[in-house]
């Protein structure tokens, strides 16, 4: 599990598994919160390239970091998500509070897991 973590000076990337339910959002929330309080995290990274499931849970993920980190003036960001994440977390209305990049909007150099973002086209 904890390869679905990386720290980066203050930002913390969470690679969201395949399926993200009740069972995987608990302990999500758990390690999020644990490493924003050991690392001093402002900005947090969920990495959607490998999900191809998610429910009500998941968006709770992002709303409670979203919450806790929005008081210490961090932000929130959603990345590499595909058709079906991004009609969920439009449908929630998340869209108004984070940043989210559809997967096509990375270059080829930021598509695999462990290396760095592409820029943004």
């Amino acid at each position: 599990m904890d390869d679905m973590f990386r720290v980066s000076g203050t930002s913390l990337t969470v690679f969201v598994p395949k399926e993200l339910d009740h069972h995987i959002a608990e302990m999500l929330n758990q390690k999020t919160d644990w490493i924003m309080e050991q690392k001093n995290i402002r900005r947090i990274i969920f990495d959607f390239r490998e999900t191809d499931f998610m429910d009500s849970s998941g968006i709770g993920v992002i709303m409670g970091r979203y919450r806790n980190i929005n008081l210490i003036g961090g932000n929130v960001e959603a990345v590499h998500v595909n058709d079906r994440i991004d009609k969920l977390l439009h449908m929630s209305g998340i869209y108004k509070l984070i940043s989210i990049s559809r997967e096509k909007k990375w270059n080829i150099k930021g598509n695999q897991k462990g290396e760095q973002y592409g820029e943004h086209e």
